[in-house]
């Protein structure tokens, strides 16, 4: 029977017209029952009953008015919210001041009509009454037909400023939240102990765990100031370590007055719950670099050159000239792009940067000023497997879009680096240690033939957060599929950065770039990735996903060597980026060399290929890799080179 009353309902709205004319009757009903109840039967005169008739007659008038003003008719009596009954006290407030008005303007020229102040008010106070009745009453009648009986869950709100108050009177007033708040958290002393919305509000240490037990309270809603304040301290994580759920929400000037749907409740991520603190960039300073030129981005496509393309776009430069092989992400781009900054000139290209022909074509059309390349092959373990790819992406690509700058008289080229490529360990971190090598030496050679109109800069940083491929989301995938999740060792460690964070740094590092620095970025505190995994089956709520240990991948470190090594960096005005004191080269010496292995990639002979790599970057020793061998065979030519110049020296 419920159900059938249900479909019923949900496919019936009360018209408009129906809910004015029933708010007529009430003000009719209202300032009839006040005179009766003042002057009963008996002492409704005739005068009496003349002088009702105008007061009935103008009262409505006035209220109707009133009701047109604000609109008090034009939602559905079943989803009445707070902002609703609020909206019918101020229309008759204002319709009831209006023609009490009038009234006494009557009064003025018609002294023997009667008014009474005290009838007009009571008439008042009952009509609100009545009103507000009406629309609590079918909401609750229709609730009872049709709600489930959902048992609804117990939550502390975090946070006692007015983002706090406001989020839990938009709870309390909205049962499609199934929420009851029993308490609120508070990290000031003087609001402990105290009392808000007749509910307690506790301190947040050892005892509030004890609290939430002793209440079923299994989740905390956290406002969205109080996030904004303890993001990047380690207030939330007790609460992870607790098994509590923690939830957030927009903030409050996204409400636009209230929250009406649930979905505006959303997990906090556990980037949030990272040890990191935010950075700060002086982005007026990077604006001024970048307004008005004509900027390229390769890699346009991927997590970091996307990104790069949103904050270069925000500068106002003339052209920007997109680049990538990735056709699907790229057109997504394009779309942003033309949703966000329609007036921006965009230049959206297909090609692959290792293609030396399609590249000087692209370069003589657009001549770009500024050059963020950012186009590379990441993965760890893929690259050990395509070596040749490796080199032809990697080093080749590099290797076209530095020369091209150089040809077309570029004003900056940053490259995107990483932190794989310090004493890397694998074919990956190589290939981009050779990239430095090249772009580094190429600019020294500039300079010193008086050519260095091109300023050459690379930036190195560590794993970013939230990056294709990147772990946080595999792991979110594996969490939401059952688990188990994946971990290779456990003790392994990472460093972590958000992926406008790194970009920012980036735009950063090329402006204040003069030309040949390398430029390295705080990562803040290593996170150990174990400790990362079960934090997040913690966060998501789930309690039976395993973790495995899948042993080591190829060329893969338990962790990353320091970037931010005082012996080896050089500070800059900006605490969060230094210059890495690196070995310089000679160019035509590592061209040569560059060169030659370009050559030996197209054999696609791994070993060897790998072979003039490690002639290339003495300090790369392979780690849990085949290419092991290759570093045996090394130090047996070194060990026999020796042996051969001590024999000759004892000649």
């Amino acid at each position: 029977m419920n159900k059938l009353i249900e479909n019923y309902l949900s496919k019936r709205v009360l018209p408009r017209m129906s809910i004015l004319l029933i708010d007529i009757v009430i003000v009719l009903f209202s300032t009839i029952t006040m005179y009766f109840l003042r002057f009963g039967f008996e002492g409704m005169t005739l005068q009496i009953r003349i002088d009702g008739i105008t007061v009935t007659f103008i009262t409505v008038f006035f209220n109707v008015i009133a009701f047109f003003v604000f609109k008090t008719f034009s939602g559905v009596l079943r989803f009445s919210a707070f902002s609703d009954l609020v909206k019918i006290i101020y229309a008759l407030t204002l319709g009831y001041v209006f023609a009490f008005l009038c009234l006494l303007l009557v009064k003025t020229f018609n002294p023997a009509f009667a008014v009474s102040s005290t009838i007009h008010f009571a008439t008042y106070v009952l009509n609100v009454m009545l009103m507000v009745f009406s629309r609590i009453v079918v909401k609750e009648v229709y609730e009872a037909v049709t709600g489930k009986p959902v048992k609804a869950t117990n939550i502390f709100i975090y946070g006692t400023k007015q983002a706090g108050i406001s989020l839990a009177k938009a709870i309390r007033g909205n049962k499609e939240f199934k929420y009851r708040v029993v308490g609120f958290i508070s990290d000031e002393e003087n609001m402990i102990g105290k009392s808000l919305l007749g509910l307690m509000v506790h301190g947040n240490n050892e005892n509030l765990f004890r609290t939430l037990e002793t209440k079923d309270v299994n989740t905390v809603i956290v406002s969205p100031q109080k996030m904004e304040q303890i993001k990047n301290s380690p207030s939330l994580e007790k609460f992870i370590d607790h098994n509590i759920s923690l939830l957030t929400t927009a903030p409050v000037n996204e409400w636009n007055g209230t929250i009406t749907d649930k979905e505006q409740l959303k997990d906090i991520q556990i980037e949030d719950l990272l040890p990191r603190n935010p950075i700060n960039i002086n982005m007026k300073e990077i604006a001024a670099h970048i307004e008005g030129k004509r900027v390229m981005v390769t890699g346009a496509a991927g997590s970091i050159g996307s990104e790069i393309v949103r904050q270069v776009a925000s500068f106002n430069p003339y052209r920007i000239i997109l680049i990538d092989q990735a056709e699907s992400p790229l057109h997504d781009l394009r779309l942003e792009i033309q949703k966000k900054w329609m007036e921006l000139k965009t230049s959206v290209i297909v090609a692959d940067v290792g293609n030396a022909s399609r590249m000087e074509r692209i370069f003589a059309k657009t001549r770009p000023q500024y050059i963020f390349h950012a186009a590379a092959y990441k993965h760890v373990p893929m690259m050990e497997d395509n070596v040749s790819e490796s080199i032809q992406t990697n080093v080749l690509g590099t290797k076209n879009v530095a020369d091209l700058a150089v040809k077309y008289e570029a004003e900056k080229f940053v490259m995107v680096s990483t932190d794989k490529a310090v004493n890397p360990s694998n074919v990956m971190g190589c290939s981009k240690r050779i990239c430095e090598i090249y772009v580094q030496s190429l600019g020294k050679h500039l300079k010193e033939t008086g050519r260095d109109f091109t300023q050459f800069i690379t930036t190195r940083f560590g794993n970013v957060l939230g990056s294709n491929g990147s772990v946080i989301p595999l792991f979110k995938e594996q969490i939401k599929s059952g688990g188990p999740i994946t971990v290779t060792h456990p003790e392994i460690i990472r460093y972590f950065m958000t992926i406008p964070e790194a970009c920012q740094l980036v735009l950063e590092a090329g402006s204040m770039g003069e030309g040949g620095e390398i430029y390295l970025f705080d990562m803040g505190k290593p996170v150990k990735i174990l400790d990362l995994a079960k934090r997040m089956i913690r966060l998501s709520g789930s309690k039976n996903v395993k973790i495995e240990f899948t042993g080591l991948r190829h060329g893969e470190k338990l962790y990353e060597e320091l970037l931010n090594d005082a012996e080896n960096t050089k500070p800059t005005h900006h605490d969060k980026i230094m210059i890495a004191q690196v070995r310089e080269y000679e160019y035509e010496k590592v061209k040569e060399k560059v060169d030659a292995l370009i050559e030996v990639s197209y054999e696609y002979d791994d070993m060897r290929t790998v072979k003039k790599m490690k002639e290339i970057v003495p300090e790369f020793h392979s780690i849990n890799s085949p290419y092991e061998a290759v570093d045996k065979l090394l130090e047996k030519l070194e060990e026999n080179e020796t042996v051969k110049n001590q024999a000759a020296f004892s000649i």
